[in-house]
């Protein structure tokens, strides 16, 4: 398991910073994304949960079980019905849950914005879902298009969301705050030429002339 005082950190890591260093495969697609704004970064281990279209038993079955600080990741693609309102939302908010990451939606809009509690998934709908489909939880789920473990850091901010595999989690941090150190010291000026002598080499390198 992931130090506390590890994923800590990745709070003052922004979104951007991580998709540098981990690559498109640990991005989420744009429909998961924070259904009210401004939202904070938030950042926690993953507690997994597979839901199958048109129930959401076992998500309201997880927001009882994950620990303070975990990111609730679901795994559903269902866009027909609710997985979650704001009664569940402020349970999970009151027991310490972190944000609701979840391919799918909620209702209750604008209780859920009221309370301040994030969530990221693909739209709202006013239908709830049903409850009758158990299934163990802490599986590894598929969410926006990224294969998430129970454990992995979950970072989300108004960018998207990333996943960084538990297994990487100490060497990522370290590169983005090598990262992030380098850019707050790097003038503006520095940085153009830099850049433009990057973007000129790529158009060197392909017969490119002026």
């Amino acid at each position: 398991m992931t130090e506390p005082v590890v994923v800590e950190a990745f709070r003052d890591v922004p979104v951007t910073t991580l998709a540098d260093l981990l690559g498109r495969e640990q991005v989420m697609d744009i429909g998961i994304r924070p259904l009210w704004q401004p939202v904070p970064r938030v950042a926690g281990p993953a507690f997994t949960v597979r839901c199958p279209p048109g129930d959401n038993l076992m998500l309201h079955a997880a927001v009882h079980r994950a620990e303070p600080g975990s990111v609730i990741v679901v795994e559903s693609g269902d866009l027909d019905y609710a997985l979650a309102g704001g009664n569940v939302c402020a349970v999970a908010r009151r027991r310490g849950v972190a944000a609701f990451v979840a391919d799918g939606l909620i209702r209750d809009l604008a209780e859920v914005r009221e309370m301040g509690f994030p969530v990221f998934a693909r739209g709202v709908i006013p239908v709830p879902g049903g409850k009758s489909v158990a299934s163990p939880l802490n599986r590894p789920v598929r969410c926006g298009g990224v294969q998430v473990d129970a454990g992995d850091i979950v970072v989300a901010d108004e960018e998207g969301v990333v996943t960084v595999p538990a297994a990487r989690a100490d060497e990522i941090l370290t590169a983005a705050h090598a990262q992030l150190v380098k850019e707050a010291t790097q003038t503006p000026e520095e940085w153009e030429s830099a850049h433009r002598a990057r973007i000129d080499g790529i158009l060197g390198e392909q017969g490119f002339e002026v």
